[in-house]
């Protein structure tokens, strides 16, 4: 039997919720000079180095002072990772899910915390 491994490889995205993604773009292209960020040939917000801002409108949580963006780890295989973790005995709060070209799952910290990972392309 071969015991589960994982990866954490670097930051792949932070989610920021948005009231107006449009708005959002046009701040982040313009007024910040990011370049933007695609997925399915589609802007999905900005690149930050190698990392992408990942706009959310209609999310869960509402633009705040306080902190609230998704963090999102790149990892080689996303579905090693989640057996890593469960070995582990870490709480997978979103088992892996195929989008696209991408496999994204989520786990809890020991506080409790949502922490993202993914491999595959995912935004570019």
């Amino acid at each position: 039997m071969t015991t589960p491994s994982m990866s954490f490889r670097c930051i792949k995205a932070i989610a920021l919720s948005v009231n107006d993604f449009e708005r959002a773009i046009r701040f982040y292209t313009d007024t910040l000079s990011l370049p933007p960020a695609f997925e399915d040939g589609k802007q999905v917000g900005n690149k930050l180095g190698d990392a992408v801002l990942l706009f959310k409108a209609d999310w869960y949580a509402q633009p705040s002072e306080a902190l609230n963006p998704r963090v999102t780890v790149e990892t080689d295989d996303a579905i090693e990772t989640e057996g890593f973790l469960r070995s582990r005995g870490v709480v997978i709060s979103d088992p892996v899910e195929t989008y696209g070209e991408s496999r994204i799952g989520s786990f809890l910290d020991s506080e409790g915390n949502k922490l993202w990972f993914c491999s595959g392309p995912g935004p570019q």
